[in-house]
């Protein structure tokens, strides 16, 4: 017993002087270099992993015996504002690790004083930084919103002007450019329980396109439909895109008299 005791004892000492070399061991402390982030999207121009590792206070590194290792580092980089999901982090030995990451992805610029704003599907604010002049222009803009986001990057805008805005600019997608239209505003007029939105170019024109998708008025046609009958308009034509289109050969109406 006595001989047990004393060995006990020695382990702990030894363990006392040596215990924090150990663990700074090359092996046995994950280090930023070590770790691995896939998924990043073409258009984050951030060093996300830097950025997610720094706010969290993890980039001086993580002793790999961590029991709570994989959770940290996921909430690390679910925290970054351009990351939508953290799909799997996987940590090995000798210490490295593997996130993968799903990236949210800008559908239009909001007009605010003095610029714009990126925001995703959601309605989510994107990080400006990431932005220069001319990527900016590559989205459309949703103009006409009096409110600036009511919490910080990463987070949703707070406006439901904003969500529909945002709805409109991901159903219209990649469409943009090639109908030469450069953005969406709310019409004139109308409730937030009965708002419509009209897209806009360069030259004045606007084709309406009825409520935000999910916000649709009972027999207004869906989204997908709108979108059908915008790329069957004619080049630099307008429409209202919750009506029918009168067919070519169908014969129209004679004005009496």
């Amino acid at each position: 017993m006595v001989v047990a005791i004393a060995a006990v004892g020695l382990g702990w000492a030894a363990w006392s002087r040596l215990g924090d070399r150990v663990r700074g061991a090359a092996d046995l402390v994950l280090h930023p270099e070590s770790i691995t982030v896939e998924g990043v999207a073409p258009w984050v121009r951030a060093d996300l992993k830097s950025e997610a590792l720094r706010d969290a206070s993890l980039d001086a590194g993580i002793p790999l015996d961590d029991p709570e290792l994989v959770r940290r580092l996921a909430r690390a980089f679910a925290m970054h504002p351009w990351v939508r999901e953290v799909v799997s982090v996987t940590a090995t030995h000798p210490a490295a690790a593997d996130v993968v990451v799903r990236c949210r992805e800008p559908v239009a610029m909001v007009a605010v004083p003095g610029g714009l704003l990126a925001v995703d599907a959601e309605a989510v604010v994107l990080p400006s930084d990431d932005f220069t002049a001319e990527t900016a222009a590559e989205y459309p803009r949703i103009t006409g919103v009096p409110s600036g986001p009511q919490g910080a990057v990463g987070f949703p805008w707070g406006d439901p002007l904003v969500e529909e805005g945002s709805a409109v600019a991901a159903a219209v997608g990649p469409d943009w450019k090639s109908l030469g239209l450069i953005g969406c505003r709310p019409a004139g007029g109308g409730s937030p329980t009965a708002r419509t939105w009209e897209l806009v170019d360069d030259k004045g024109r606007t084709i309406l396109f009825g409520a935000a998708p999910g916000h649709e008025a009972a027999g207004e046609p869906t989204a997908a439909t709108k979108i059908a009958r915008l790329r069957a308009l004619p080049a630099g034509a307008s429409a209202d895109l919750t009506k029918t289109p009168q067919r070519a050969d169908e014969p129209r109406s004679i004005p009496a008299g």
